[in-house]
C-alpha cells in the first residue's frame, strides 16, 4: 500500500507507537496524548466527510494557535482535502483574495468567529463552520463542530475507508510576497512527509523532545518545523495560553513543559534576549539547541543567545516552496555550526547556478537552486512563474549565495534586494549584520534607494536599544569603522518600528517604500 509515504499515515503510526506520551498541550488548559489527539482528529475527519467535504476540496482555516486549529488542520488533510491556513488578522479584502484564489469550499474558525473572514466568505458564498474543544465532566476533551450535514442520500464512507495518497495536495499556502502579488503554493502529503523527516533527522528529534510554539501555524515555519515535525517524532508541543507568543509567559511555559528546544524568527529571538537582559527568569530550561529561521540572524545576536541560554543556536534556511527546510547548521555532535552561514543542505540536492545554468564552484556566488521530494511541483495556475522557477531542471530560490569549501551555504541576499551602487553589488544582509553588532542598536535594516549619481545608494533604518540615544552620526561613525567605504549607508533613519509580516519577518521592500517616501 502506497500510503506509507503520506504524512497522515506516518502520524497514525506514531500515535500507535507512543499512545500515552504527551502530544499537545495548551498552557494551563489541556494535555492531549498522541492517541487522544489521533482520536479527536479521526472524529473531526468523520464530521467533515459527513458534511460533504470531498478529496481535493480546499478548506480555509483561520484560528489563533489553539488546539482546535491543530485538530482541524489534521482532520482536513486526513479526508484528502487541502488545508489553507490563513492569518486571522487579515482584512476582509485580503480574506476575499485568499479565499477566492485558493477556491475554498469551507471556512473554519474558532467559536468566537472572525468578522472579516466571515464577511468575505459570505460575499463569496462559502460555507462557514466553527470548531471548539471543551473539557467534559470526566476531564476528557471533546471537540464540537458546527457543520451542517450534507444532504446526500448516499451513506457516507467511514473515515477508516479513506486512504490518503502521497500526491494529495494537503497544504495550500501563499508565498509571503516579497515581490509582488503572493503566489499560491500547493504542497502534497509526500512533500510534507519528506520535509518533516528532514527536520527530524537534522535536529535528532525524538519522543523525549518538547517545545513551545511561538510562531503562527498559518506559516510553514511554525506549522512544519514546530508542530508537525514534533508530532512525527512522538514529541510534545505546547501552545501559549494566549494563542500567540507572549514574552512574559514564554520561559514559564518552557520550564513547565520541560522544553528541550524552540524555533523562532530573529525578531522573536531579539525580544527574548531583551527581556532576559531587563527581566531575567529565576530558572531556564536546559536546551539541546535553539533554532533560527525565516530571516538572516546576525552573528552578534547568535553569540548573545548562546551566551544567555547556554545552548547552540542553529541557523537554518527555508521557504514555503520547499515545504520549509532547505539547509541547516548541524547539532554540535554532527559538526560545527557557523555564525553567518545557514548550514548544509538537508535531504535535498543544492547547487549554485550562474545565469546560464552552469554550476559554480565553492566560494563563488550565484543563485541558490534545489531539487528534492520536499519541493512543490509548481505554483497554482501560474505558467510564467513556473517556467522561470524551474529553469534548467532546478527550483530557483531567488536567493544569491555561495557554498564554502565545507559545503556550508552563505546567503548574500534576495536577487531583487541586492543593492547595485554604481555597479558594485552590495549585500544588505552584510550591512545589517555590522549595524546589529553595535551594542546600542536593537534592530536594523539596510536597503537600496534610487540615486541620481550611482543608480542606487544604501540607506538604513535603525531602532535603538531602550534607554540608548544612538543618533545618525554615531551609526555613520560605526559603519565607517566596520564597513568598506562604498558599503557605508548614505542616510540613517532612526525609528521606533519597522514594517513586518505576520511572522515577524522584516520585509525590505516595505521598509524601502516607507522611508524612501519620506525623502
Amino acid at each position: 500500500m502506497e500510503t506509507a509515504s503520506t504524512l497522515t499515515f506516518f502520524l497514525r503510526n506514531v500515535a500507535a507507537k507512543f499512545p500515552s506520551r504527551r502530544a499537545l498541550s495548551v498552557a494551563a488548559k489541556f494535555d492531549l496524548t498522541h492517541s487522544r489527539l489521533h482520536q479527536l482528529v479521526e472524529s473531526a475527519a468523520q464530521r467533515l466527510l459527513t458534511a460533504g467535504i470531498k478529496p481535493g476540496d480546499v478548506v480555509a482555516l483561520t484560528f489563533p494557535n489553539t488546539v482546535e486549529s491543530v485538530i482541524m488542520f489534521l482532520a482536513v488533510i486526513r479526508v484528502r482535502a487541502t488545508a489553507a491556513p490563513l492569518n486571522s488578522a487579515y482584512t476582509a479584502e485580503e480574506f476575499e483574495f485568499y479565499l477566492s484564489d485558493s477556491e475554498s469550499k469551507l471556512l473554519l474558525t474558532s467559536s468566537e468567529g472572525n468578522n472579516a473572514a466571515q464577511a468575505a466568505s459570505s460575499k463569496l458564498n462559502i460555507a462557514h463552520a466553527t470548531a471548539s474543544v471543551t473539557q467534559a465532566e470526566n476531564y476528557e476533551p471533546e471537540l464540537s463542530l458546527s457543520l451542517s450535514q450534507s444532504d446526500s442520500v448516499n451513506s457516507v464512507d467511514s473515515v477508516e475507508s479513506v486512504i490518503n495518497d502521497p500526491d494529495d495536495v494537503a497544504l495550500f499556502l501563499h508565498t509571503s510576497g516579497t515581490t509582488s502579488r503572493p503566489k499560491g503554493v500547493p504542497l502534497t502529503q509526500h512533500n510534507l512527509l519528506s520535509s518533516v523527516q528532514n527536520i527530524k533527522s537534522v535536529y535528532r528529534l525524538t519522543e523525549s523532545d518538547s517545545t513551545v510554539i511561538v510562531l503562527p501555524l498559518f506559516h510553514v515555519h511554525g506549522l512544519i518545523a514546530g508542530l508537525l515535525s514534533s508530532l512525527a517524532a512522538g514529541a510534545a508541543v505546547a501552545l501559549p495560553a494566549a494563542g500567540r507568543f507572549s514574552a512574559s509567559a514564554f520561559w514559564k511555559d518552557m520550564v513547565k513543559y520541560n522544553a528541550t528546544w524552540y524555533t523562532a524568527v530573529p525578531t522573536i529571538h531579539q525580544i527574548i534576549l531583551d527581556r532576559h537582559a531587563n527581566n531575567p527568569e529565576p530558572v531556564y530550561p536546559r536546551l539541546r539547541f535553539i533554532r533560527s529561521c525565516s530571516a538572516s540572524l546576525a552573528p552578534a545576536i547568535l553569540g548573545k543567545l548562546e551566551e544567555a541560554f547556554g545552548a547552540p543556536v542553529l541557523e537554518a534556511y527555508a521557504m514555503t516552496e520547499a515545504s520549509h527546510l532547505m539547509a541547516s547548521n548541524p547539532l554540535p555532535q554532527d559538526g560545527p555550526h557557523k555564525a553567518g552561514s545557514v548550514g548544509k543542505p538537508v535531504g535535498q540536492e543544492m547547487v549554485i547556478l550562474d545565469q546560464t545554468g552552469r554550476v559554480q564552484e565553492a566560494e563563488v556566488s550565484g543563485e541558490v537552486c534545489i531539487r528534492g521530494p520536499n519541493v512543490t511541483k509548481g505554483y497554482k495556475n501560474n505558467v510564467d512563474a513556473n517556467t522561470a522557477a524551474f529553469e534548467f531542471g532546478w527550483f530557483h530560490t531567488g536567493d544569491v549565495g555561495y557554498l564554502d569549501s565545507d559545503g556550508y551555504l552563505h546567503l548574500v541576499g534576495r536577487i531583487k534586494e541586492l543593492i547595485n551602487r554604481g555597479g558594485e553589488k552590495i549585500s544588505p544582509i552584510e550591512v545589517d549584520a555590522v549595524l546589529l553588532s553595535h551594542p546600542d542598536i536593537a534592530q536594523a535594516v539596510a536597503f537600496g534607494a534610487p540615486d541620481a549619481k550611482y543608480g542606487e545608494e544604501i540607506y538604513c533604518a535603525v531602532i535603538p536599544r531602550e534607554g540608548s540615544n544612538v543618533d545618525e552620526a554615531e551609526v555613520l561613525r560605526y559603519s565607517k569603522n566596520n564597513l568598506a567605504s562604498f558599503k557605508v549607508p548614505k542616510k540613517v533613519f532612526i525609528t521606533d518600528s519597522l514594517p513586518k509580516t505576520a511572522t515577524g519577518k522584516i520585509l525590505r521592500r516595505l521598509v524601502t517604500e516607507q522611508f524612501v517616501s519620506q525623502i
